[in-house]
């Protein structure tokens, strides 16, 4: 069971402006067997959309979570994804040592993400020397907009899905 949703870390946090508007989620294709779970919208964040989606088990425990963050940020406010990420990886990082786990973490690198170029980190965690969970973050900057794709699972679960979720983010019309 992934017992650390928090570890999907929000994005707009880590901006520092936003713009005055609300931002438009793309439409998701989820795959069969994927949950969309309603999130609360906060006044504070009103130029972020989010959209998370959950696969469970057959005992409905969750063994995959997967979360968009679409920002609006100002004209003219340039951001830099690649330090966004890294304070993402970081807190990812602290929170599962809180936790009791382990977590290594590759170095960011070139991906995709729909369309965009984009850079990617995936964390494997550990506890007790075993590889028990995983968790990637992609990020891509498209004009005013940053978005930024995360999922975590189970370690079997999250290696089987990884064509599943490549065709989720492969759909998406950012």
């Amino acid at each position: 069971m992934i017992r650390h949703y928090r570890c999907l870390l929000v994005l707009p946090f880590l901006f520092a402006t936003f713009a005055h508007a609300d931002v438009p989620l793309p439409d998701i294709a989820w795959p069969g067997g994927w949950q969309v779970q309603p999130l609360a919208q906060d006044s504070q964040t009103a130029k972020v959309s989010r959209q998370r989606a959950v696969k469970n088990n057959e005992n409905g425990e969750p063994v995959l979570v997967a979360e968009l963050t679409v920002s609006q940020v100002d004209a003219g406010h340039e951001v830099n994804l690649r330090g966004v990420l890294l304070e993402m990886r970081k807190s990812i990082q602290k929170d599962f040592f809180q936790g009791g786990y382990q977590s290594v973490c590759n170095s960011l690198h070139a991906a995709t993400l729909s369309r965009l170029p984009a850079e990617e980190t995936t964390c494997t965690i550990t506890e007790n020397g075993r590889h028990v969970l995983s968790q990637t973050l992609v990020g891509a900057v498209d004009g005013d907009k940053v978005n930024v794709f995360s999922y975590a699972g189970q370690a079997e679960v999250y290696a089987r899905s990884q064509q599943e979720i490549q065709g989720v983010r492969d759909s998406l019309k950012l």
